[in-house]
């Protein structure tokens, strides 16, 4: 799940939070035993819907202690929402308790099997954590599940996380893959124009970001490698080409500000 999800306002929240009090205290007086459950029901899933949202929006502003809180109540009230796990997940994450961050990333995928979103998060965090094999295995499972809607950056970010393994040529054959499913998909050219290039291969690397380059539009990673890679291959034509155009299309990219700064130390190493 992204942080960056669309949430209701705290305001709103707020009121909703008043509205789920005031049902939980007067039902008991006016409906019968059988209804109470049912109510009861209903009021603690809404309030751990409530305590998620809450908690979601304190993680995402990086208030740790309060998303804590929220989540591990939201995960009482609600212990079988796979999107609370998820959460969690992250959360734990940041507070350094890895524990913590692989029991509730696999109870959210038992609890939500088909969903290739969550899959995807836990592949990031194996990945990041030098799991590459698990992580790369819930790559593919998610590129290769039907409800997945971009396989293409489940292949990418396989690549990455075998690149970051050192294991090149798997690496090359994932973004080769993302590619296949769709050619226009930015940042698997850039991914592997720039190991190309690692690997010194200029001729691949020159050759991808050219066929991209003369069919889609442009992003300030792709023109940064191509300045670069036309630098070493001593194309000075080129890079002029790519330096203009890095600097007319993203100015205030941090792209450009990197190549100025790496320009300027150039000129004044001292």
């Amino acid at each position: 799940m992204k942080l960056e999800c669309s949430f209701r306002s705290l305001a709103a929240v707020a009121v909703l939070a008043m509205s789920i009090a005031l049902l939980t205290g007067c039902s008991g007086n006016q409906r019968g035993g059988a209804q109470l459950r049912g109510d009861s029901q209903t009021n603690a899933e809404k309030a751990g819907e409530l305590n998620k949202q809450l908690g979601t929006e304190y993680l995402r502003k990086g208030n740790l202690a309060l998303a804590k809180e929220k989540l591990e109540r939201a995960e009482r009230y609600n212990p079988r929402d796979a999107e609370v796990h998820s959460v969690l997940a992250v959360l734990y994450e940041r507070l350094g308790i890895p524990k913590e961050v692989d029991e509730h990333y696999r109870t959210a995928i038992r609890l939500a099997p088909k969903d290739p979103q969550i899959s995807n998060n836990y592949a990031v965090y194996l990945c990041r954590n030098g799991r590459p094999d698990e992580g790369v295995k819930r790559f593919l499972e998610s590129a290769q599940n039907p409800l997945y809607r971009t396989p293409e950056l489940a292949y990418t970010n396989a690549g990455v996380c075998l690149r970051a393994a050192k294991r090149f040529d798997e690496a090359a054959r994932s973004y080769a893959r993302a590619l296949q499913i769709r050619p226009n998909n930015a940042e698997a050219v850039y991914q592997s124009a720039d190991l190309e290039m690692e690997r010194g291969d200029l001729m691949k690397s020159r050759d991808l970001i050219d066929k991209y380059l003369g069919t889609y539009d442009a992003t300030p990673d792709l023109l940064l490698t191509a300045v670069r890679l036309t630098r070493a291959q001593g194309d000075r034509v080129a890079e002029d080409k790519f330096t203009r155009r890095l600097r007319v299309e993203f100015p205030n990219s941090q792209q450009f500000r990197s190549l100025n700064e790496s320009d300027a130390t150039k000129r004044n190493p001292g």
